[in-house]
């Protein structure tokens, strides 16, 4: 690989007794393929494809000590030698494609969703049911050496190397921080007592595994919570813990239960980094930064610049396998992207599913979405532009097939040009960016501003047409729907049309939501907004000067007064994702948006709208009414069921169903029909 593009990032780093290939670091995560013992065949696959596209260090998803540190019933678990069998798969795979590997070690304390959760303290968690027990010092010093045979263990396995991971929340952060550990015994007060279990288990480990195996620590620099340490605090543990055997240093920010985000795609790119930066300058060990990378022009500034040895990206190396090769072969505009969405990720962790990846649907599925050549080549026409007729025409040309792409527009995108408007939601283009540039790799043969008639088709002598048509805005049953103040989502994201100062929004699903914060937005200010506001916006002190790094959020200044309404009865947002759901909650409470449930809406006038909510009338004086109450699928084009020859038509993404726009379900089908074709 050349480093003539990226050469601090892609320049080696000796670590004394190894060498890394490169500064960059797949960062932790938890794929679901840990937990079960018949799925390490597919994890070996699934690091394989990241080794091989030239990622300098690999650290796996949270495998726990013993059974009290489970994030799940019997999740994935290091604690006998029969456990190393299974792992050989991981750590061989990783090594034959040149790669290192280290096994994360993760105790979730009171995070487990299991009973036999403990902590330092009996302080139940806000995101799990059940309650920790205190661990007793019995209980600590057990766990102390569970922690050392784990080590053990992963050594005799083949991985190069551990990370303990310190941060997050989890066990060793919760004894860390005051917020929960209450003890009054030798392990709680002073910060010298409360980072004595994550010391003493770096100490038993060194000296378990000798001085030729990595040991990094992930290391909360910004608690983000009442209660969190302060900066010198941070700074003391860190030196601890080098001087305890730590051969590398990785950087975390916020707990799960925190208020303030860190990793949605609203975040500025690489907005902790320079936190990670004064860490470096107090040790003498290599730091890493994270949160929120996820292109290398960006972590080489960040090494660059002095801010840390290496760079942590774990979510980028879901959305692309290949992203260290194509950094470093000038490819960089081929990289699919991580736009932070957490919806086939985290969501999916947290909903206790496989992991995967909404840009690409082939992550922790290697071995069952294969883009394998087809036996027969086939000629494909694929109509839509958006993401599932992007994502079937560009696997379909991979696979082999002869692909034309048509749509009305002048570009692609589809739903995604829609969705890159509102604010925090940039990150989208580089998706159409990537989808486009995989257009030209692949030879799909592209006809924009075509609206093709069913019977062109039908006489294209095309062996299979795709409909990735979409969707039309619903516009539902209300008297006065035809108002000249009332628009569509699609009128104001796209159209840009003229809205009030005063707007009420039907519709409170996700569109609802975007629409939302796009008019809470002042389009005068600049997009996407700086780390500064950001900060401000969240209360959060990159400084460190206060005990977690909050401060109190500056006062917003919306730009209107919204009222976001739905017929339903429960939680406005409640189908949102799970880890980005609270956060636009957040921000629009914050902003004083008034939400109503379960609304009868009358008719809408010169007024504005009337409605009954809980039993009352009312009338809501707007100047706009934007809906946002779903949307039909745009099937014209389908044959009648009884046609006879002729192509084979298939149906996906909001064609195919269209009661909630799903990116993710969209370019997962048009992948899978692809390769079934």
């Amino acid at each position: 690989m050349t480093t003539q593009t990226y050469p601090h990032l892609l320049a080696p780093l000796d670590l004394g007794f190894t060498t890394l290939r490169n500064r960059v670091v797949m960062g932790s995560m938890h794929t679901g393929l840990e937990d079960r013992f018949f799925n390490y065949g597919k994890l070996a696959e699934f690091y394989r494809e990241r080794a091989k596209g030239g990622v300098g260090l690999i650290v796996t998803g949270g495998i726990s000590p013993n059974r009290q540190g489970w994030l799940l019933p019997f999740g994935g678990t290091m604690n006998f030698i029969g456990d190393i069998f299974n792992h050989k798969k991981v750590t061989k795979a990783v090594h034959e494609e040149g790669g290192k590997i280290l096994m994360q070690i993760l105790h979730s304390g009171r995070y487990g969703y299991q009973p036999l959760v403990v902590s330092a303290s009996n302080v139940k968690s806000p995101i799990s049911m059940f309650k920790p027990r205190a661990l007793t010092e019995r209980g600590i010093e057990a766990t102390i050496k569970d922690y050392a045979r784990c080590a053990k263990l992963a050594k005799l396995a083949g991985y190069d190397g551990i990370e303990v991971m310190g941060s997050e929340g989890y066990l060793l952060n919760q004894f860390l921080c005051a917020r929960t550990n209450l003890r009054k015994d030798g392990w709680g007060g002073s910060i010298e007592n409360r980072m004595r279990l994550p010391v003493e288990i770096v100490k038993r480990i060194r000296k378990t595994v000798g001085n030729d195996f990595i040991i990094m620590y992930r290391h909360s620099l910004l608690d983000l919570v009442d209660g969190g340490n302060t900066w010198d605090d941070v700074v003391k543990v860190a030196k601890a813990l080098e001087q305890a055997g730590v051969s590398i240093l990785n950087t975390g920010f916020g707990w799960h239960e925190a208020r303030v985000p860190t990793i949605v795609t609203s975040v500025p790119r690489a907005a902790f980094a320079a936190v990670a930066g004064r860490l470096r300058r107090e040790v003498k060990i290599p730091v890493v930064a994270s949160n929120r990378i996820n292109m290398p022009a960006d972590a080489e500034d960040i090494i660059a610049r002095g801010d840390a040895d290496m760079v942590s990206m774990a979510r980028p190396f879901l959305a692309d396998s290949q992203f260290v090769a194509k950094a470093a072969s000038g490819r960089t505009d081929e990289i699919n992207t991580c736009i932070g969405c957490n919806q086939a990720c985290l969501d999916h962790t947290f909903s206790n599913k496989r992991a995967s990846c909404l840009v690409n649907p082939r992550a922790c599925h290697e071995t069952e979405l294969v883009y394998a050549k087809a036996a027969a080549r086939r000629k494909v026409a694929v109509v839509g532009a958006g993401p599932a007729g992007l994502s079937a025409a560009t696997v379909a040309a991979e696979c082999g097939h002869d692909v034309t792409l048509f749509d009305s527009s002048d570009s692609v995108g589809g739903q995604f040009k829609i969705a890159m408007q509102v604010p925090g939601k940039e990150e989208f283009r580089e998706t159409i960016r990537y989808f486009s540039r995989k257009l030209e790799l692949t030879g799909v043969k592209v006809e924009l501003n075509r609206r093709v008639t069913r019977d062109e088709l039908v006489a294209g002598g095309y062996d299979d047409v795709i409909l990735a048509t979409g969707i039309k805005v619903r516009m539902p049953p209300i008297e006065g729907i035809d108002h000249p103040k009332v628009l569509s989502y699609i009128d104001v994201l796209q159209k840009k049309a003229p809205v009030g100062k005063r707007v009420a929004i039907i519709g409170a699903g996700g569109i609802g939501f975007d629409v939302s914060e796009f008019l809470l937005h002042d389009p005068a200010h600049a997009l996407p907004v700086p780390i500064e506001e950001w900060t401000r916006e969240w209360g959060v002190d990159l400084n460190a000067t206060t005990c977690g790094g909050l401060v109190a959020p500056a006062d917003p200044h919306p730009v209107r007064q919204l009222f976001l309404m739905q017929r339903k009865a429960s939680k406005l947002g409640a189908g949102l994702g799970k880890t980005s759901g609270w956060v636009h909650r957040a921000t629009l409470s914050r902003n004083g948006v008034v939400m109503l449930a379960g609304v009868q809406y009358n008719r809408i006038d010169d007024q504005g709208v009337h409605i009954t909510v809980g039993g009352e009338e009312r009338l809501i004086a707007v100047d706009n009414v934007v809906i946002c109450a779903g949307q039909d699928s745009l099937t014209e084009l389908m044959p009648a069921a009884d046609a006879v020859g002729g192509p084979r038509f298939h149906k996906i993404g909001g064609a195919a169903l269209a009661s909630e726009l799903d990116a993710k379900r969209a370019i997962k089908e048009g992948a899978e029909l692809a390769v079934s074709l």
